[in-house]
């Protein structure tokens, strides 16, 4: 099954026309966080810069540890709206966080340390896709992928192997889906596209009281979007074990 194509689903509001991947999405064209790097101390703008200017290198998966994750987190948090040089490199900052042993300093009481979580919960969902269609993860369809990855959000293992056995499988997807999310609005060209002010010290917000936008920062353009017919639809569900008004637990709890 080929990919879908976010340009296909994604049009201006003006003209109706398809957009195409670009440097910038979001709703704030032209914005730009890093412009404001004048504004802050040494420590902040280094840190700051060290996300755009570099990758880290793949330290703690295998290859092919990688390109599965590869696989599904272009699924949790698709960037086809992205051109190719400005892709926020997720993986690596996963990597990254394992391999340096980064935590928070909890988990979950069924769940195994964060690196071992991630080497079963790889093969498990490796395992899953074998067993279902026969085939490798990374080289299932968008419907295929997406259906695999919501049997986990929903708590449910399809094949028999010694992840699920270990961990539950909400839990895991849980773990992933934070640790995409933290390394994707870490970065600041995901700053850019939610039009977040981004580091204000030492200068400080000047109209933050009064709900006001700040000089640098710019109005919101929104367009148009639908999911593409190679997508699932897109409704909220509660994922196994937790209420429906509840949000995305991440490892951050002993319950």
């Amino acid at each position: 099954m080929a990919r879908d194509d976010r340009a296909q689903w994604v049009r201006d509001p003006r003209t109706g026309e398809s957009m195409p991947p670009r440097a910038q999405p979001g709703y704030y064209p032209g914005y730009s966080t890093l412009s404001q790097k004048a504004f802050w101390d040494d420590a902040t703008r280094e840190v700051v810069l060290d996300r755009v200017n570099e990758v880290p290198p793949i330290r703690f998966f295998s290859p092919e540890e990688a390109r599965i994750l590869e696989a599904v987190c272009a699924r949790l948090l698709p960037q086809d709206d992205r051109d190719l040089d400005h892709r926020i490199p997720v993986v690596p900052r996963i990597d990254e966080r394992l391999h340096e042993g980064r935590g928070d300093g909890y988990r979950y009481e069924k769940m195994p340390p964060d690196p071992e979580a991630y080497r079963l919960g790889i093969a498990g969902i490796e395992a899953n896709a074998r067993h279902l269609q026969g085939r490798p993860f990374a080289e299932l369809g968008t419907v295929e992928q997406e259906l695999l990855l919501q049997a986990l959000h929903h708590g449910k293992a399809p094949a028999r192997h010694p992840a699920w056995e270990r961990m539950p499988p909400h839990r895991f997807f849980s773990l992933v889906m934070t640790d995409v999310l933290e390394a994707y609005y870490a970065h600041p060209w995901a700053w850019d596209e939610i039009g977040f002010g981004g580091p204000a010290y030492p200068r400080g917000y000047m109209r933050l009281e009064g709900g006001q936008p700040e000089p640098w920062e710019v109005d919101e353009r929104r367009y148009d979007w639908e999911p593409p017919e190679t997508s699932l639809p897109i409704e909220y569900e509660g994922m196994a074990g937790t209420f429906l008004h509840h949000a995305l637990p991440g490892q951050g709890g002993t319950h």
